[in-house]
Parts: structure tokens; sequence; C-alpha cells
């Protein structure tokens, strides 16, 4: 079986370095030379939750040859129309396009690969890329969730892919991107404006935690999802009573050091993929007729930030 993951950052580069170190052959492809050259000399350094150097094989991706079955998108989502025309000559006719990003990307990708063909994981951990081959890592190990949008003929043969390097739950594919949404929708995207980590958000900011995970929720029952399975929970449940507020702090301890990677793309005076993100649930919900006034605000407020017209502080989540 040949598999590849096309952008190899954090993310992705621990993924490819999980599963080449559970024997997978696997190709991991950047267009960042620098990070492409560490790969190739080094490894994968992963440091923090994880602790490993794993030795990868690595590329950009004009050395891309040949048909793949099984090709993990990483990318961010913005680019995500440019990398499907470039990566559809890639993949196998029986081949699968699995996406790791957040948000709800799939039925976009369906529209150019096929509906049959493209699954979504949501992968457990949190990643920064701190040098050319070195990859921070927060969250408790390797856990994916994995769901088919369509048929899944290769369900089966992607989990037992994905089990070789860690714990794998096969769910209905809207509920776990609607519960990874929710999580990113409310704390990458606070963070990205405050600067904080998921833990400060989660001890100092519990009501605007709260407020967007609520709306997230809402959008999500809208959209017929009966539960919002994450790490073995329902979010719906966990969330829902009188002691929500009590238990984000013990539900984010072990991101607590996270920041969003959104960060680095306005750090850089990039735009970020905000709105394949929080935008995501706004959109679902103007078409599912459910108000995010919250989610709304957040979102303008990143791209004031974008734009100069607002920092990146702390006091900025005043505004909302």
């Amino acid at each position: 079986m040949r598999v590849c993951i096309y952008g190899a950052g954090a993310m992705g580069t621990s993924l490819g370095a999980a599963l080449t170190k559970a024997g997978v052959p696997i190709e991991l492809v950047s267009r960042n030379a620098a990070h492409v050259e560490a790969l190739r000399t080094r490894g994968a350094v992963l440091s923090g939750a994880v602790q490993m150097t794993v030795p990868v094989t690595a590329m950009l991706p004009e050395e891309m040859v040949g048909k793949y079955d099984v090709i993990f998108l990483a990318i961010r989502q913005r680019g995500n129309r440019e990398a499907a025309a470039f990566l559809l000559p890639f993949l196998k006719e029986d081949g699968a396009l699995v996406s790791v990003q957040n948000g709800l990307p799939e039925r976009a990708l369906s529209e150019v690969f096929g509906e049959g063909r493209v699954y979504g994981c949501a992968l457990s951990w949190g990643a920064e890329r701190t040098a050319p081959g070195e990859i921070q890592m927060t969250g408790g190990g390797f856990r994916f969730a994995l769901g088919a949008f369509g048929t899944g003929k290769k369900l089966a043969e992607i989990t037992a892919l994905l089990k070789k390097a860690g714990e794998v739950t096969v769910s209905d594919l809207q509920e776990l991107r609607y519960a990874k949404l929710a999580i990113n929708a409310a704390f990458s995207t606070l963070s990205v404006i405050s600067g904080l980590t998921f833990g400060e958000l989660a001890a100092r900011h519990k009501k605007l935690v709260l407020g967007i995970l609520r709306e997230v929720f809402a959008v999500a029952r809208a959209a017929g999802c009966k539960k919002l399975p994450l790490n073995g929970h329902d979010l719906f449940r966990v969330f829902a009573g009188p002691w929500a507020g009590a238990l984000l702090p013990l539900a984010m301890k072990p991101y607590k050091n996270t920041r969003s990677g959104m960060l680095k793309d306005l750090e850089a005076g990039r735009h970020c993929d905000v709105d394949y993100v929080a935008g995501a649930a706004v959109d679902e919900g103007g078409r599912l007729g459910v108000e995010t006034p919250l989610l709304e605000s957040a979102v303008s407020l990143v791209h004031d930030i974008e734009n100069g017209l607002a920092e990146i502080a702390p006091e900025s989540l005043e505004l909302l």
C-alpha cells in the first residue's frame, strides 16, 4: 500500500512520524524546502507530550511520482481547491483521500475526488513546528476518530492502517466533525484573538468558551447530530449541565499549553483559516436557520486582527 501525507506541517509530520514508527511506509510531502531537508537529514524530532526521533521519507510536491492508495490531506483549508486538483492524478481509482483537517472540508473535496473516495479523520493531539523538522506535541498521545463521506469502501483498510499507530474510533463523520469543530471554534478562535493557551482560556474565560461551544452544539443538533463523540465522551452531555464551567479546565488539561496553530499565520502577516473553522459553523448555522452571534463576532474580530484593526491580546476578548 502506498501512502502519503500531503502537507507535512506540524500535524502532518507528527502523524507521519507515528505511522512510520509503527512500521507503515509513508511519504511526507511539504512545500517547505528547509523542513523537508531537515526531515531527510535528522528525521522527525518530536518533543513535549510525545518524545521521539523518527527517520522519515520526505519530499517536495514536485518530487511526487506514481499513484497512492491513501493520501492524507493536512494542509490549511484555504489551499484545498488547488491541492485537490494537483493530487487527483496521484490517487488511484480505488484510492482514498483522508482529510485530517479541522472544520467541514469533506463535501467540497468530494466534488473533486467523488463522494465514495473521501474520508475524514479527527486527530486527538496538538502540535506546533518550532524549527525545521522539529515538532512540539501536546495532548495525550495518538488517537484517531474516523468516518466516511459516502460509501466508505476503504474504511476498514484505513482503520487498520491507523490502528498500527494508535487508538481508532469509527464514528458517524458528521458527528465526529462537529465534535472537533466545537472545540476548535471555541479554543482556537479565542486563542488567536487573545494569544492565550487553551488552559488559560478554560480557566479564565469560561463564559466565552461555553458560549461558543453551545452555539456550535445548536448548529450540530440542527444538522441532525445525536451525539458529539470526542475521546470517549459525548460533548452534548459533558458541557450541558451546571458543572460545565468546572469541567472545562479538566477537559483541557492535556492541551493546557496549546495555542492555536492559526497564530503563526497572523504573526507572520498571513491570513488564517478561521473562515474554515469557526466560519464553517457560522455558514452551516445560516444554512440551517440557527443564530450564531458570538461566533460571528469572534470571526469578525479575527479578521480585524488580520487587517491591523485589532491586536492579539487578552484584552481583545473584551470586545466580544
